[in-house]
């Protein structure tokens, strides 16, 4: 980290001589300037903002105390030390209040003034490191905080709760957004024939994809991903950045080309053909969810669903209930879920003949979308997923789908019922987790956003996953590291970051430890493996 110095004196000399005798270079401080007064002084402090300034007191136009005055009001907080002859040592008092760090009597000593130099730069650099930790620390939680409020709010689960952060730290009002949602194509299939480990990874490799498109566009974005093989894409449009539809269908394009071309998967975008502001996140996700769903094999670059009367009347009423049965499981609500599933089953009671042919398919994606919804809430077992998917293989009719949704409800509700506040918030912590790799993981962070105690989310952690965050942590981002070593030719460096490591030095010990092999020795062998097994 190189610092700035400013030398003020009226003596020429002496400024030659500090240029020449203190070892600036070794000290890694460059010399800003020179000034023989404090008026001149305060202009290159203005201009430069050094961190360190050697100052005589004794000066024409402005002496060293009017300098140090006014640097202080200016908001300065460098280190000073003050140079003077012993007639002056009365003014030692006048200047404590200042906050001078030293005080050199003339005829200077050049080997005493270095060495507090070299002290004093050593010092400068460790405060400016902590604080920037500080502030990269405040800026990682804000930023947690503000995607925490954002995903509740998309959720419709934070209630009131979010709108004094939002206020507080002025995000309300006239914030509103450009709304994206992206999805994996054919997800549930894929996913189907995905061991645990692989769809961490295809789930990582698609997030890191849009979050480096996204980056390079230089705009105020949240990608927040919502379930497996979903994210929300959300881009901030103040009232002095108009809306312009043309170049957020441009960014969905080049998000989906992304995807397609970085990991050869093909992901569909929906857009919302308007702003939306923060009271109808939630409305405008579930119309671009619901687009996504009921495009079917749609094709299309871009999905801007433009709502007709034929639509709501063929679909709203359905996804509703099915909307309204996700509600109702996630609350852990009996009630409201069976309620939900019998106005589904009522509502195809009264459907017209000739309605049926039109309303299969849509009811076909539905039941899709619910399967989706009970995996991600880790509330359909196995063996049931298994008896599903062979029924909708075979495409099967209304009342047949109707059976196999049903069947779903009824065992789902089962599993939620049993389900503990524990193992509720355990799930969504491992969530958390598995989005948020590359970012910065702590207990506090983690207990904050479940809304417990830290020492409290401990217990549970360890609990219920027989290790502590930490190891859990390390474990998941160290396998993600070796399937990314494995299979992509990104550099060390940017994979340690992917996974959560700023410092490749770090990343290399934490991998080191954990699979005894460097990064480079690890990624040689695997890919020797794979050449060979490729040749045999």
């Amino acid at each position: 980290m190189r610092l700035k110095a400013l030398l003020v004196d009226d003596e020429i000399n002496i400024l030659k001589n500090l240029q020449a005798v203190i070892p600036w270079e070794e000290f890694d401080v460059e010399i800003a300037g020179t000034a023989k007064n404090g008026e001149a002084a305060l202009a290159i402090a203005r201009a430069h903002s050094p961190e360190l300034i050697l100052c005589d007191i004794r000066m024409p136009v402005m002496d060293g105390i009017q300098f140090l005055e006014a640097l202080r009001e200016m908001g300065s907080d460098a280190e000073v030390i003050m140079m003077t002859g012993y007639q002056d040592f009365s003014y030692v008092r006048s200047v404590i209040r200042y906050e001078v760090k030293d005080y050199i009597l003339k005829p200077l000593d050049y080997d005493e003034l270095g060495q507090t130099i070299g002290r004093l730069a050593e010092g400068i650099r460790e405060r400016k490191t902590e604080q920037q930790n500080i502030q990269r620390e405040w800026r990682q939680v804000f930023h947690l905080a503000y995607e925490k409020v954002l995903y509740d709010v998309l959720l419709e689960v934070g209630g009131s709760s979010t709108k004094p952060f939002l206020k507080q730290h002025e995000l309300s009002g006239d914030l509103s957004f450009a709304m994206l949602l992206a999805d994996v194509a054919d997800y549930s299939q894929k996913e189907r024939n995905w061991d645990d480990k692989e769809r961490k990874l295809w789930n990582f490799a698609v997030h890191n994809v849009l979050q480096d498109y996204l980056s390079s566009l230089k705009i105020p974005y949240t990608a927040l991903q919502v379930r497996n093989g979903e994210w929300c894409v959300l881009i901030e449009r103040m009232p002095a950045h108009a809306f312009d539809r043309a170049e957020c269908e441009e960014w969905a394009r080049q998000l989906r080309e992304a995807v397609e071309r970085y990991i050869k998967i093909q992901i569909r975008v929906a857009l919302h053909p308007a702003p939306v502001s923060l009271e109808k996140l939630a409305r405008a996700y579930k119309n671009l969810q619901r687009s996504l769903s009921l495009s079917g094999g749609r094709d299309d670059a871009v999905i801007v669903p433009e709502r007709t009367k034929e639509q709501s009347e063929h679909s709203q009423r359905l996804w509703d209930r099915i909307e309204e049965m996700v509600t109702g499981l996630k609350r852990c609500d009996r009630r409201k879920t069976e309620g939900a599933l019998r106005e589904l089953n009522e509502s195809f009671r009264q459907l017209p003949d000739g309605s049926y042919e039109r309303v299969q398919p849509i009811l076909h994606y539905l039941c899709l979308h619910l399967l989706r919804e009970m995996r991600s809430m880790d509330v359909i077992q196995g063996e049931d997923e298994t008896d599903c998917w062979k029924q909708l293989d075979r495409n099967p009719g209304i009342r047949e789908t109707l059976t196999v949704i049903n069947r779903l409800v009824d065992r789902s509700i089962d599993n939620v019922m049993k389900k503990k506040t524990s193992d509720v918030l355990m799930l969504s912590a491992r969530d958390y987790i598995e989005r948020n790799l590359s970012s910065d993981l702590s207990i506090d962070a983690m207990a904050d956003y479940l809304g417990i105690s830290g020492s409290y989310f401990s217990l549970l952690f360890k609990q219920h996953f027989g290790e502590t965050f930490v190891e859990y942590v390390t474990k998941q981002r160290m396998e993600m590291a070796k399937s990314m070593l494995a299979i992509s030719d990104k550099s060390i460096t940017a994979i340690g970051q992917m996974v959560g490591y700023a410092e490749r030095r770090y990343f290399t010990r934490v991998f080191s430890k954990f699979t005894g092999q460097l990064p480079s020795e690890y990624r040689e062998q695997t890919q020797d493996r794979t050449g060979a097994h490729g040749r045999s």
